[in-house]
């Protein structure tokens, strides 16, 4: 009896050791994928909210301290990080491009996104919420499932059941989450259990202490401690459906809170985001849990390193990086261009130690009209109210000035907010140019359209939609050239989605 036990035994060990590569189970890849939200986290060191499924997260996994998207506004970064390259490389740059026929932006010929090589190595995908890709796509080829579609925000999918996933294993999966953008919801107020203590808010001191700027940081970290019981639920359903221990969730924002001088600009507040990675197969040893990483990180990286993570090759066209290899990014390049009707170019370069960023437009105050100025937002309205009473400091009214310099340099040890200015400082000469090259080099290398004029069919659109409030002199030609441009609210205002079904293909 022995014997016979023994040799099944053997035979159970070789078997297991002759498995092929395609047979061993391959991970999950899940990205909980947030709106406009900061680092502003109990796990970064945030003492006035609590976000234990979060924390968990990062007790789980790694936290990640050094990580910057490509760009400071959602289409723009979105395109980015689903297709592994810089918007500007493909011309995707320009903030909600490619919305009609006219104005069609492709994909050069070869590229493929994330989800796309996913599937081709044989994972289920999936993305529940709005993609918001600034060029042309079949959805179909992306993701499985049904999804809906809007003139102006673009496609979205429709939710698919996260109890019932573990029959379509492996998957890349990402789940869209409000985030910052919980605060436009009509019970945000009513969801929010423990209110922020305003008179315990500590502002950057770029933002003057008045109760509207006060309300508007606190409402986005009750904003996250929502977000923290919507991350509580996805962890609860994939143990439920017992595909949580062969998943590895990538936990980050697209960029920055809604704030002046923080979303759609270039400083640490329009780009800086929270990044943690939990490998709950415990089959990596660079995401043993517990652990912080200051490693440079670009948004590029994200899904790159998560096709690495399932083993899968990185396409050659990717300009996004394994973050998990011995070679380590010394530079991060992020970009800004139009957003909405504003237009805009603004390059940066971050590296651990400083920040380069290069104006391109100085004729255009930071604070030139947006679409917060259009919709009355009130922290906005407060900032230009105390800048014409002349209530702001220096520090505070710099950034409403008319004047805009075409160089920043920022020592961020030192100056981790941003507000010394060493770029005519003569003993940092050497190292300004050091990093206007490295950004020269990459405007080349990489043909950065956002150095040639924006596609008439794009500005057009914008144009129709915001009307008198397009005051960029690029549309100057337009309102001659089309002057019964009509306005069409439609595209601002509609909640009418055109439903696709997958089984269409």
């Amino acid at each position: 009896m022995k014997k016979v036990f023994f040799s099944f035994l053997i035979l159970l060990v070789l078997s297991c050791q002759s498995k092929k590569p395609s047979e061993v189970q391959k991970p999950n890849i899940l990205w909980v994928f947030l709106e406009d939200t900061a680092p502003l986290l109990s796990a970064y060191g945030e003492q006035l909210i609590t976000t234990p499924n979060i924390d968990s997260l990062a007790k789980e996994g790694v936290l990640y301290t050094n990580v910057y998207m490509p760009a400071p506004v959602c289409s723009a970064s979105r395109s980015s990080i689903i297709t592994g390259v810089m918007a500007t490389t493909f011309g995707a740059q320009n903030h909600h491009s490619s919305r009609t026929k006219a104005s069609a932006i492709h994909l050069p010929k070869g590229y493929k996104t994330i989800p796309e090589v996913f599937k081709k190595a044989g994972y289920f995908t999936f993305n529940n919420g709005k993609d918001d890709y600034n060029f042309v796509y079949d959805r179909l080829d992306l993701y499985s499932q049904d999804y809906k579609v809007h003139p102006l925000y673009g496609k979205s999918g429709v939710r698919l059941d996260l109890t019932k996933l573990k029959e379509k294993q492996p998957f890349f999966g990402q789940i869209q989450m409000y985030g910052g953008k919980e605060i436009f919801s009509s019970t945000f107020k009513k969801r929010v259990t423990n209110p922020v203590d305003r008179s315990k808010v500590k502002l950057p001191p770029y933002l003057p202490n008045n109760p509207i700027i006060i309300e508007e940081y606190a409402n986005h970290l009750d904003a996250i401690q929502i977000t923290d019981d919507k991350v509580g639920e996805i962890i609860k359903k994939l143990k439920t459906d017992n595909v949580l221990d062969n998943t590895i969730i990538f936990f980050f924002s697209d960029h920055g809170m809604r704030m002046t001088r923080n979303k759609q600009f270039l400083y640490d507040g329009g780009i800086k985001v929270p990044l943690i990675i939990a490998d709950f197969t415990k089959a990596n040893k660079n995401l043993i849990g517990g652990r912080v990483n200051t490693d440079l990180i670009s948004g590029l990286d994200l899904g790159t390193s998560s096709l690495k993570l399932a083993g899968i090759e990185i396409p050659n066209h990717m300009e996004g990086q394994d973050m998990f290899s011995d070679e380590k990014r010394k530079y991060v390049i992020s970009t800004r261009d139009r957003c909405d009707f504003t237009i805009d170019r603004i390059r940066s370069v971050r590296s651990k130690e400083f920040k380069y960023i290069k104006n391109f437009l100085t004729d255009r105050p930071y604070s030139q009209p947006t679409y917060m100025d259009v919709d009355g937002i009130a922290f906005i309205k407060t900032m230009h109210q105390l800048h014409k009473d002349k209530k702001l400091d220096e520090i505070q009214d710099r950034f409403m000035s008319d004047f805009r310099p075409s160089e920043e340099l920022y020592d961020l040890k030192k100056d981790p907010f941003e507000l010394n200015n060493l770029a005519t400082n003569p003993a940092y000469k050497t190292l300004l140019n050091e990093y206007a090259n490295v950004l020269n080099d990459w405007i080349q290398k990489t043909d950065d359209k956002g150095q040639y004029p924006e596609d008439e069919e794009n500005l057009k659109l914008m144009l129709g939609i915001w009307g008198k409030h397009a005051v960029n002199p690029e549309y100057d030609n337009l309102r001659k050239k089309y002057p019964n441009l009509a306005s069409s609210q439609f595209y601002l205002k509609s909640e009418s989605f055109k439903l696709v079904k997958s089984s269409s293909k």
